[in-house]
């Protein structure tokens, strides 16, 4: 039963929070854009790459962007899935 609630969390990860962690690195990039930081497509493409890469990096974005909070994790009832998540994703996460 918990590998199968797992599951649904991580796919919940990538229907629910990808498309919104993409749309908010295409906003941030677009109002941060300068001579500096062109933020080119291509730095946005390689920007939602490296955070679509794994799963939890996904929802380590989405964290970071306060899209979701701890909160959100535990009424949904994944913080110990999200600890999971991040424990077995561990060489693949933002350092």
């Amino acid at each position: 039963m918990r590998a199968k609630r797992f599951t649904q969390f991580k796919r919940q990860i990538i229907q629910e929070l990808k498309p919104k962690v993409i749309e908010n690195i295409i906003t941030e990039m677009a109002e941060t854009r300068d001579e500096l930081l062109p933020n080119t497509p291509a730095h946005q493409e390689a920007t939602i790459h490296y955070w679509s890469a794994s799963v939890g990096r996904i929802l380590q974005a989405a964290l970071r962007r306060e899209i979701i909070d701890e909160q959100w994790l535990k009424e949904t009832g994944n913080l110990r899935n999200s600890q999971h998540l991040f424990h077995i994703e561990r060489d693949k996460l933002h350092r």
